[in-house]
């Protein structure tokens, strides 16, 4: 009696197991982060390229990743409001009103948006309110692909801490800015190829709100060969975190920070 009573309770046992890793497992994938990485426009920028690197990098941290070559995404409702991240990768193109409407729309109500170089800030140039969305536009790189160095001015930032000054060779971004703007790294123009803009200081790395969604965006990224400068890459990783929501101990575990 007592062995069979034994038995029960083993079966009864490896069944609760089974039962709770399920439970587990479930919970774990109502959980999972989910992010739409939109890419396309002029290819000059390697959009796809870009993709590359963080769409894996993104699934690795455990994201659900809808890649799209398609503005048409923003407009399925269902996806974009079961979305934590957007990453935009799309530069000198044109978007629709519904388009428009529905990126902004998913970006107001919470959900968190990332981006590089053109691919966010030289997107829709005829759309302000896109552009007050993301808190920049892109007027004018002088000199092309050049030398240029980036500061660092917010150390205690999760998406700067740590880094120190480094140098680029790349487009220097020339932006027009909104002044509500968390700046993070900024670039100093020497004026040798504008001679009135010697001296000026533009910010690199920001973020900021547009209604409840987080803004993540970095001048960096002309091309995909720009990430192989560590800290560029670093950027971009711990920003498209930042922007989804996780917590600076969170994206300090993933990224390893000391």
């Amino acid at each position: 009696m007592n062995l069979r009573i034994k038995k029960i309770s083993t079966i009864i046992g490896i069944g609760f197991l089974i039962f709770l890793a399920t439970a587990v497992l479930s919970q774990s994938e109502q959980q999972k982060k989910k992010a739409l990485v939109v890419w396309g426009g002029w290819d000059g920028h390697g959009p796809r390229q870009c993709v590359d690197i963080f769409a894996p990098w993104l699934e690795k941290q455990g994201f659900e990743v809808t890649v799209s070559n398609s503005l048409d995404s923003y407009t399925d409702k269902t996806l974009m409001s079961s979305l934590d991240l957007i990453v935009q990768v799309y530069t000198m193109a044109q978007i629709t009103g519904e388009q428009e409407k529905g990126l902004l729309d998913a970006v107001r109500s919470g959900i968190g948006i990332a981006g590089w170089h053109g691919g966010l800030a030289d997107s829709f140039r005829s759309n302000t309110e896109y552009q007050f969305m993301v808190g920049g536009q892109w007027v004018a790189h002088p000199g092309g692909v050049i030398p240029y160095d980036v500061q660092i001015i917010d150390h205690d930032h999760i998406i700067t801490r740590g880094l120190k000054d480094f140098s680029m060779n790349s487009e220097q971004y020339y932006m027009h800015v909104d002044p509500i703007n968390d700046v993070l790294a900024t670039t100093t123009f020497s004026g040798n190829h504008a001679a009135w803009i010697d001296g000026a200081v533009v910010p690199v790395v920001w973020t900021k709100t547009y209604g409840k969604g987080k803004v993540f965006y970095t001048s960096l990224g002309h091309v995909s060969k720009d990430f192989d400068v560590p800290e560029a890459r670093a950027i971009v990783q711990r920003g498209m975190l930042w922007a989804a929501g996780f917590s600076d101990e969170e994206i300090s575990w993933i990224c390893q920070l000391k």
